[in-house]
């Protein structure tokens, strides 16, 4: 029960997070996530549903999303045109930057946790 407890507690925190990120953001914390995994390199649906840790389904709801607010691009792949990958657009990375430089505050059990 204790753990059950606890984990009750990390959720509202991370829920707490989320609202706070969402309004500083302008974007969920799930589409944060998929642009924070595109920064490093272009990863296919696929890829971005396993680092999200989201469905298949799920992640091409989200992947639309950001696409429609200018964030990412499709990118067709190199040796096999069926294919497709994501990447950051410039808008992308402007958006990463802002994110970066103003972290939303981490309070109660996520400021213990995360360091």
């Amino acid at each position: 029960m204790k753990n059950l407890c606890a984990i009750r507690d990390l959720c509202a925190a991370i829920g707490e997070f989320e609202e706070a990120f969402q309004k500083r953001h302008t974007i969920s914390m799930n589409e944060g996530m998929v642009l924070c995994s595109l920064k490093e390199s272009r990863l296919s649906s696929g890829e971005i549903a396993k680092k999200v840790n989201l469905t298949c389904s799920n992640t091409s709801k989200l992947i639309r999303s950001i696409e429609d607010k200018g964030y990412i691009v499709r990118v067709l792949g190199e040796e096999d045109k069926r294919q497709m990958y994501f990447s950051l657009t410039q808008e992308g990375l402007d958006k990463m930057r802002e994110i970066e430089e103003e972290n939303v505050p981490l309070s109660g059990i996520l400021k213990r946790l995360i360091k």
